[in-house]
């Protein structure tokens, strides 16, 4: 199983770093943002990564050339032309995917210990298209789930701004983790739906919810902290260490 870890983004929220270093390289504890994915996913078998760049992408590439991979087999995918988001760097991606087989996903500035296994038994027992971590956690934007965990919808907390995708009452909202396991056929469905250039995973899930299963499990009680700032990183230290 491959997985792909997000790590081109600016990182506008974590300044000062990030006005000379990628957020992936942020430290936890003496530990990158992303060597700890790495070692993350490794806990489950999975050595074969991709990882793609954008801000300080030479940053990125010299420090996995350095240690090796810290382990695992990394792939650079290069977005240094232009930033894609997650929707648009996944699809750019599609190539270095093995046909047919799922994969994984997650964001290099997410430190959770959810348990991937279970999310795969989860996907799998479903039948899912799709199928992401979840929490009853605070969040100003969450996903908007049925009683059966089929998301429904979207909802800015702040605004109320809302984006249904299946009109159904008593929609229970929960915060998205960033750990997402995809069926391969993804890609293909993507590209019939008009996908191109930068788009959010967001956007894919609520345009394809209305006709495929795409499911959240419930991890809440597992660790996950968001290093999206600076004073975060406290957080994290606490947590992981």
């Amino acid at each position: 199983m491959k997985a792909m870890i997000f790590a081109a983004g600016l990182g506008t929220r974590f300044k000062p770093w990030t006005d000379h270093h990628p957020k992936a390289l942020a430290e936890v504890n003496h530990k990158p943002l992303l060597q700890r994915n790495i070692e993350y996913l490794q806990q489950y078998g999975i050595q074969d990564v991709i990882v793609n760049v954008h801000h300080f992408a030479g940053q990125i590439e010299e420090a996995v050339a350095c240690h090796k991979g810290w382990g695992s087999r990394v792939v650079i995918s290069d977005e240094r032309e232009v930033v894609l988001e997650t929707g648009g760097g996944l699809l750019k991606a599609r190539e270095l995917f093995t046909p047919g087989e799922r994969f994984l996903t997650c964001n290099a500035d997410i430190l959770t210990d959810l348990n991937i296994r279970k999310l795969l038994r989860f996907h799998e027992t479903q039948q899912a298209l799709i199928s992401f971590g979840v929490t009853g956690r605070p969040s100003s934007r969450v996903l908007l789930f049925d009683e059966e965990n089929r998301l429904c919808g979207w909802r800015n907390v702040q605004t109320g701004e809302e984006r249904i995708s299946i009109a159904k009452p008593g929609l229970v909202a929960k915060a998205y983790s960033c750990v997402v396991v995809f069926n391969y056929e993804v890609f293909e469905l993507m590209k019939k739906a008009g996908f191109s250039g930068k788009f959010s995973l967001i956007d894919v899930y609520l345009k394809l919810a209305a006709n495929h299963r795409i499911l959240g499990y419930d991890h809440s009680g597992d660790r996950l902290v968001d290093v999206g700032k600076p004073e975060s990183v406290g957080k994290a230290e606490e947590l992981f260490k």
